[in-house]
Formats: structure tokens, sequence, C-alpha cells
């Protein structure tokens, strides 16, 4: 195995470990923050009160950079898969809006997240008498997915955390159906962060240092032949952080040359596109 490989795997390994710590309790968020409520973190990058009320106890783990379902326009019937999905949240919300006769799957590579997002299921077949999602174990560069077999494709603050980017982005126009759709929140960089922050702190933000700028996100959405590509920037989002009183975050901003804040160099990026009718090679 290569050095790059190696790096990779170790990469993998760790964001894997530190998940499953997450499902089982055992640590907080790499992306939340320590002075905020699972509910008062994800109303603050758009979602309603009403979306949240409606969720299984423990489905929001506090995991969000934006919403990613309110830009995915979803229609009852279609079929919509999560990449990363955690304990389920966008799954049971999409869910909701597809209905009866559609489904959400969630694709997640830790095994503690999938059995906390099945144990989830219960409660949400409980509570709304549906029983249309499904949850499968698999690594988002390798989903367990067949090809063009999903209309939409929907991520929160999951691809940064991916050591091959691309690899996921040739995934997700793999699974799609021709005229299915892409919408995806992500971190991403306006401008690379600086040597002090990566040099401190990068065993603890791998949320923020595996993000790449966001002319890369746009370069490897285009290179799998996906159009209608937009890009949305929602830095209010970050600037956010720069209030939170979370130790991590702190060190972070402390580490930022004088003058500037962590909304400078980060932000919760929307990213939809769609998948040609005829593929997405033409």
């Amino acid at each position: 195995m290569s050095q790059t490989e190696e790096r990779k795997e170790e990469t993998r390994s760790a964001v894997r470990k530190g998940y499953a710590q997450i499902a089982k309790r055992e640590k907080e968020s790499c992306c939340g923050c320590g002075c905020q409520s699972s509910q008062e973190l994800a109303v603050s990058v758009g979602y309603s009160t009403d979306e949240l009320a409606s969720l299984p106890d423990g489905a929001n783990m506090g995991l969000s950079c934006g919403n990613p379902t309110a830009v995915a326009s979803l229609k009852p019937g279609e079929v919509v898969l999560d990449l990363g999905s955690g304990g389920g949240f966008d799954v049971f919300i999409a869910a909701e809006k597809v209905g009866p006769t559609g489904k959400a799957i969630g694709a997640d590579m830790t095994s503690e997240m999938i059995e906390k997002a099945r144990g989830n299921a219960v409660a949400y077949k409980e509570r709304t008498g549906l029983d249309n999602v499904e949850f499968r174990l698999g690594e988002i560069e390798h989903l367990p997915v067949a090809d063009n077999s999903v209309d939409v494709v929907i991520s929160n603050c999951v691809i940064n955390l991916s050591p091959e980017k691309q690899q996921v982005w040739n995934e997700v126009a793999r699974v799609l159906k021709p005229g299915g759709r892409v919408a995806v929140s992500d971190l991403a960089l306006h401008q690379p962060l600086p040597q002090a922050v990566l040099d401190s702190v990068e065993a603890l933000v791998s949320c923020v240092a595996g993000a790449v700028q966001i002319e890369d996100t746009d370069r490897m959405v285009r290179q799998v032949g996906l159009t209608d590509v937009n890009l949305e920037s929602k830095t209010e989002y970050i600037d956010q952080m720069d209030e939170w009183s979370d130790p991590l975050y702190r060190e972070i901003i402390s580490k930022l040359p004088e003058g500037t804040k962590l909304g400078d160099y980060v932000t919760s990026l929307y990213v939809t596109a769609r998948k040609p009718q005829r593929g997405c090679c033409g």
C-alpha cells in the first residue's frame, strides 16, 4: 500500500472511530459546538421547528452544517439517498416529504450509526405509520446502491470528511437516474486555512481540515458530467461560530491572523446539480 493510500485509510479509520463514539454518546460532534443544543444548532442552519419536532428522539445529533432537504424540492414518490446518514436525521425528514409511495435510504460507513438509525426507524414508523426508510452500511466512496436507481442524492456535512472526494462525486453520478438531482450542504473554503490553524488543531477539526476550496468542489461536480450546477455560500452559518464558547472553535479562532474571522476562510456550501437525461456522460 502506498503512503497516499495509507493516509486515506488512516483518515477513514479516524472518521469511523470518531463517529462511532458520537453514536455511542462517548464524545460530542466534531462539527457541532458545546454551547448549543442539537435543536438550536439545527435551527441556526436552516431547519424549521416543525421539521425537528417530528423527528424520533436521538435522530438529531448536531452534525449539520445546512439543510439539504430545503433545497432538494422533494416530491411524493421519489427515491432519496442520504450520504453519511448518521442517526437518520435527514432521512426521516426526506421520507415524510416523499411519502408512502417514495423511499428514503441512508448510507453510512459506521456500524454504530446504522444500528442507531435502525432503532430510530422503529419509532419513526410507530409515529408516522410510514414504512419507507432503509439504512445500509457502506462507504460513500463505494455506495451500496444500484446504478441509475435514485431520484435525489442529499448529504449534510459529510463529503468534506472523505479523503477521496472525486470518487464520492463519481458515485453520486453513477447512482442517480438520468434527470436525477443533487442537493448537498457541506463545509468548503473561501481560501486555504492558515498553516498555524492546521498545525495546532488538525487532529481535532477533521470537519474543517478536510474541506476543500469552493472552486475545487465546482470542478469535481462538473467533472462527472452533472449539469445545472449551482453553489451557494452560507458564510453566516460559520460566522455564528465566532460567538460560540466551545474550546475547539476558540482555539481555531485564536490562530487566525489578526482582524480575520473563521467565516473569512470557511463557509457552509449548498451544492445543487442535475444528471442529464441521457446519462452523466452525454
